[in-house]
């Protein structure tokens, strides 16, 4: 029986397709820094955590094929044997927490010696630090598991083989939709053996120094909005000045650059809100007023930087929309069911927390929907054409790729949509208020 660690043909078939289903879920897919993964040598990764199961799977889809990554997931999920098999197919151990009771607490001990005696044989781990999670873009404290584990295993394999622990920031657009944008940035290695001497003299203070270095750098590689009292004021805030920030910091006019605009304006705003909250009072009333504004006419911040296009350029598009309205909907028939049936499932099973959403919605279209419904729409294609054999295997991949095609029609819908109704408060004046939340939400963060 193989080693949790190990990779069968099989496994290594599944992670190809996990990968190749979870770099299309969205719309854009970005990794910064793989040359900071090292190429043997026991690895700890360690990502922020936001988003369920789309946070490990950020981590799979840039490790190298040589990496059975082993993750640590929540106790709970492997209470049914069935589910506990799937689980283990899937390189996932439980860990317990102190929700889960005191008395099992002690289980740890087993899994984290499986860790260390994984890492041991130079293979991978993935422990989300944070230890639980939540929506909110920000850092939360980190737990003590993974440098316990850590140091554990430096102890066993000798200085002469670090252990590293790489930061990862998983940083989503959007927790729950389709074709959103993801940035992961992967941190320099932070060496364990580095800080034995120190975890000799006084553990504690060696796990703290560790701990503080590790929260450091993963604030670095994520969008981290630092503050419990006006979250919302710089969320909004980051997004509205990213462009003037991208301006004063020559940075490129892409997703890189306006992201790490979002993360300088974060600082900015951290930094005011020790020094000088009464400026983060105004600006927290204008960020409200804003987005009400932007919610009410179903507007985003781009719309109102770029302002109104040419009405030829406008009618253009619908044309187009029009002309090839009939590709789309054949389109949308083929992909509507394997789409919407995960979500129907989602609600049916009565999730509550939105950072499970797309987890869960992803997880049953890559698994059974989209395959299911793919085969059986096929079968009925060969049966009802009676095409030849060749005709019908392309009829698999057409379904996916006239998906797409569907899914591009109907996001310029929606922004041709978002330009009539951008004419309309333009020719009404209503524009000027929304223009001078914006110019004075710079003003105050500059």
């Amino acid at each position: 029986m193989a080693e949790i660690y190990e990779l069968t043909l099989f496994q290594k078939i599944v992670k190809k397709y996990v990968i190749g289903t979870f770099t299309r879920f969205y719309g854009e897919y970005i990794v910064n820094g793989r040359e900071n993964i090292p190429v043997s040598g026991p690895v700890i990764f360690a990502p922020n955590h936001v988003n369920a199961l789309m946070d490990a799977l950020a981590v799979l889809s840039f490790t190298p094929d040589s990496y059975a990554t082993v993750y640590l997931s929540r106790s709970d999920l492997f209470k049914k044997k069935i589910i506990a098999k799937i689980l283990n197919f899937f390189k996932l151990m439980p860990a317990f927490r102190i929700r889960d009771g005191f008395e099992n607490l002690g289980k740890n001990a087993e899994t984290f010696d499986k860790c260390v005696e994984l890492l041991d044989k130079n293979q991978t781990l993935c422990l989300m630090p944070e230890g639980n999670q939540e929506l909110e873009h920000k850092i939360r404290p980190l737990v003590k598991g993974i440098f316990r584990i850590a140091f554990q295993t430096q102890e066993k394999v000798g200085q002469e083989r670090p252990v590293k622990i790489i930061p990862v920031g998983v940083n989503i657009e959007h927790l729950v939709k389709y074709g959103k944008k993801i940035i992961v940035n992967i941190g320099k290695p932070i060496d364990v053996s580095e800080y034995m001497s120190l975890y000799n003299e006084n553990q504690a203070v060696a796990i703290n120094k560790i701990k503080a270095k590790l929260h450091a750098d993963l604030c670095e590689l994520t969008l981290n909005l630092a503050t419990d009292k006006y979250y919302e004021c710089f969320y909004t805030a980051s997004e509205v000045a990213s462009t003037e920030m991208m301006k004063k910091s020559s940075l490129e006019n892409n997703t890189n650059g306006r992201f790490i605009a979002r993360q300088k304006v974060s600082k900015i705003l951290i930094e005011k809100e020790k020094n000088e909250e009464t400026k983060i009072e105004k600006l927290n009333v204008l960020c409200e007023d804003y987005s009400r504004f932007l919610t009410k006419y179903k507007l985003r911040t781009s719309n109102i930087e770029t302002g109104t296009e040419p009405v030829l350029l406008t009618a253009a598009k619908i044309i187009l929309l029009i002309s090839v309205f009939p590709v789309f909907l054949i389109g949308f028939l083929l992909n509507a069911l394997p789409f919407l049936t995960p979500v129907f499932i989602r609600k049916k099973l009565k999730i509550k927390f939105e950072g499970f959403f797309s987890s869960v919605q992803y997880g049953v279209a890559i698994l059974v929907t989209f395959p299911l419904f793919y085969l059986i729409q096929t079968l009925l294609f060969a049966f009802i054409s009676g095409s030849e054999l060749w005709l019908v295997a392309l009829f698999v991949p057409f379904q996916y790729i006239i998906g797409k095609f569907s899914f591009i029609w109907y996001k310029l819908f929606k922004s041709v949509l978002a330009e009539l109704r951008l004419k309309k408060i333009t020719q009404s004046g209503e524009i000027k208020q929304i223009q001078s939340l914006y110019q004075q939400i710079i003003q105050l963060i500059f």
